[in-house]
């Protein structure tokens, strides 16, 4: 084992999570896969998070613990771990999942063996807050596809993200800036590039152990994620994230401002495609299921329009309040 030069750089980007964070530390710490750095970013936390992880550093040389003044948001958060990572490959890893103890070593076995993957995961089932087994996620997307356009095209379909928590080749990922974006459905933005730049690979058995439970950013932004188990179904629009809310999570300066979260999501898909390193010809297929993924998407973005006219009114009101009040003074 090399700690100098570890071949896995592991970023746990928290917030307020000492109800979990010790399980989720633990199961990194008892990986038969030992070569990595552990990479803790403190939000700002308010509870025994900053606690928890110090005492994990004291004792762990691989942890290295950072703690930030004030809270920055999610975003800034998830990019902070991968600039203070140093390894060949990346993980991200949230304070209230659980790994399998052979996770690191699967995933690496297969990164080295194809250099052509650029993205490793395995197969994921839902926990509750005890760690019961709620489901086994049943979504599979065919991202290990030679077809940029096809495995573009997968992504574009409702799901977790879950791949986002795999193991990811690091010059990859440094060389997209910022790669986790400060608005809604970031993680899903930053899969679609990856999706334009390589094949994904995944590993069929359960290792990863996805954490549901009430004070995560999904279950206070959505109604019921569950129904996220079938990338061919048609959901209701009123079961999608609340992606005004999300905004703000992943970047709290965005409170109070004038946002138009749809139609940024949709600009992303847009501006991925016309950026990605492959043909023109492979480009318009893309375009094309962008445009029909959206077809019935419609609503949302005439949602963000509805939200905005409000707020638009009030600021326009509160100005000419103002102005008038300035006048007679």
């Amino acid at each position: 084992m090399s700690q100098n030069n570890p071949l896995i750089s592991i970023g746990v980007p928290v917030y307020n999570g000492a109800n979990f964070i010790k399980e989720a530390l633990d199961s990194i710490l008892s990986q038969t896969y030992e070569n990595f750095e552990l990479i803790i970013s403190d939000n700002a936390s308010t509870d025994e998070t900053e606690q928890i992880c110090r005492e994990y550093a004291s004792k762990d040389s691989r942890v290295h613990y950072h703690r930030s003044q004030q809270n920055l948001g999610a975003a800034w958060n998830f990019n902070r771990v991968v600039e203070l990572s140093s390894g060949k490959y990346f993980k991200w890893a949230a304070h209230d999942d659980v790994l399998a103890p052979d996770f690191l070593l699967m995933c690496v076995e297969v990164l080295e063996q194809d250099p052509a993957l650029i993205l490793c995961h395995c197969q994921a089932k839902v926990i509750d807050d005890r760690g019961n087994v709620l489901e086994e996620y049943k979504v599979k997307l065919n991202t290990n596809s030679p077809k940029p356009q096809e495995r573009f095209h997968e992504l574009l379909h409702q799901h977790l993200c879950f791949p986002i928590f795999g193991l990811i080749r690091i010059d990859i990922l440094k060389n997209i800036d910022s790669p986790m974006g400060n608005y809604s459905h970031g993680d899903g933005i930053l899969l679609l590039k990856f999706a334009l730049l390589g094949r994904f690979y995944e590993i069929p058995e359960y290792l990863f152990f996805y954490r549901k439970h009430a004070q995560q950013s999904i279950s206070l932004f959505s109604q019921n994620f569950l129904v996220y188990n079938d990338k061919d179904s048609k959901q209701s629009i009123e079961l999608f994230p609340d992606f005004h809310a999300y905004a703000v999570w992943f970047d709290p300066a965005k409170k109070g401002k004038i946002l138009f979260p749809h139609w940024r999501i949709f600009s992303e898909c847009l501006s991925t495609v016309w950026s990605a390193p492959i043909s023109w010809y492979e480009k318009i297929l893309c375009y094309l299921s962008v445009i029909k993924q959206w077809n019935g998407g419609t609503i949302l973005l005439i949602k963000d329009l509805l939200v905005v006219f409000p707020q638009i009114f009030h600021k326009l009101k509160t100005f000419t309040n103002l102005k008038l009040t300035r006048s007679r003074t």
